[in-house]
């Protein structure tokens, strides 16, 4: 910031006599050299504007095209950054104070304008200007900066949240499937002697499920940390998608536990195409795991694939407990439970991958559901079926 010992002046003016005398006395400025540039009309003024530039605008109030400070506002959206000092004939303190609150640095009465008092104007009209613009480019950055420490205090607060919601997952989650491995492990060491062969394959396969359940938990935190971090990426393989599907419904329908059923449809035919079996299987282990959990025994749970032109859409309806709108917003946030599944197991984590890998693999998701009535998702997959398209 600091003011140049060349000013260049553009003088809206269109009495030439009074325009050369304002001329004359900026030439008396010993210490300065003003360059004035006049032009007789606002729109002049304005064209100008646009191509070159200048230090300070020196505007009369009376011009053939625009009348008192209707001149104000075009000049201030042209060149919004140029102070504007006005020159008018009348002593009017409110045409001054409007002129002033409108945007101009300082009023001038044409026939007390002296080399001292023009000079002092443009002068300090240029400085303040400055000082306004730097505050206002500090006040920018104040502002930006606020915002920038509210996001990161807001995301710091979301992962303390995160932490501690993991930790009280961990801490139960976790205790449950040990809780079986150590009961199990110790009647195996304490009583194996008194054991039949049935009752130690019982324990053993307890342990193995325990275990299977631990690294399931793992896999999935992991999965959510990888995918927030920006890492989650699709491993694209040539898969029958509509035959690895039956199998995936065939696996669910052999579970010794009691569960409803799976009514499962295909409409259209497919061809091999590219996708990440890992993605597509925790999307759909998910969803319907989700759908029959929550759903009363003995209701079906539907399954239908819709093959279309360029993607394939994926529906999941069931008529279990339904999500509460309350709830629906928060459904993808790691750890989040609707506030209807009480003693119903779960992390928390399910929909939250869900939405990952759908993310990943360039699709949509969407969730209708009515609390006590059931839940419909629909998943929409792009058709990959060459490398190219993935770009």
């Amino acid at each position: 910031m600091g003011l140049s010992q060349d000013i260049k002046v553009l003088l809206i003016k269109d009495n030439l006599a009074e325009a050369r005398l304002l001329k004359e006395i900026l030439k008396g400025n010993e210490k300065k050299e003003f360059h004035l540039v006049n032009v007789s009309r606002l729109s002049e003024a304005i064209s100008l504007l646009k191509q070159t530039n200048f230090d300070v605008i020196l505007l009369d109030l009376t011009l053939p095209d625009s009348q008192d400070l209707e001149s104000l506002a075009p000049l201030l959206i042209t060149a919004p950054k140029l102070p504007i000092v006005v020159l008018t004939n009348t002593n009017d303190d409110n045409l001054a104070l409007a002129a002033l609150r409108q945007g101009a640095q300082d009023y001038l009465i044409k026939r007390e304008v002296s080399l001292e008092i023009l000079t002092r104007s443009l002068c300090y009209a240029i400085e303040r200007k400055q000082m306004e613009e730097a505050l206002r480019e500090s006040n920018e950055a104040l502002k930006m900066s606020v915002i920038e420490r509210t996001n990161q205090l807001e995301k710091a607060q979301e992962l303390n949240q995160l932490k501690t919601e993991f930790v009280s997952m961990l801490s139960h989650d976790f205790r449950n499937p040990l809780n079986k491995i150590l009961l199990s492990a110790g009647l195996l060491e304490e009583s194996r002697d008194r054991l039949t062969k049935d009752q130690q394959v019982s324990y053993f396969r307890m342990i193995r499920s325990a275990i299977k359940d631990m690294d399931q938990l793992l896999t999935e935190v992991l999965l959510i940390g990888r995918a927030d971090s920006g890492r989650l990426y699709c491993q694209f393989d040539p898969v029958d998608l509509l035959d690895y599907c039956q199998k995936l419904v065939e696996s669910f329908m052999v579970k010794p536990e009691k569960q409803s059923a799976i009514i499962f449809q295909i409409e259209g035919s497919l061809e091999r195409g590219l996708w990440d079996v890992n993605l597509i299987k925790h999307i759909l282990t998910n969803l319907l795991g989700n759908a029959i959990k929550y759903s009363p025994q003995g209701n079906p749970v539907e399954f239908k694939i819709i093959v279309e032109s360029e993607q394939v859409v994926f529906k999941i309806i069931d008529r279990g407990i339904g999500i509460p709108s309350k709830d629906q917003e928060n459904l993808f946030k790691p750890f989040y439970r609707g506030s209807n599944v009480d003693n119903i197991q779960g992390t928390g984590l399910g929909l939250a991958i869900v939405g990952r890998c759908v993310e990943a693999h360039k699709g949509q998701i969407y969730i209708e559901s009515e609390e006590g009535k059931g839940t419909k998702i629909t998943v929409i997959l792009p058709i990959i079926t060459d490398i190219e398209h993935l770009n």
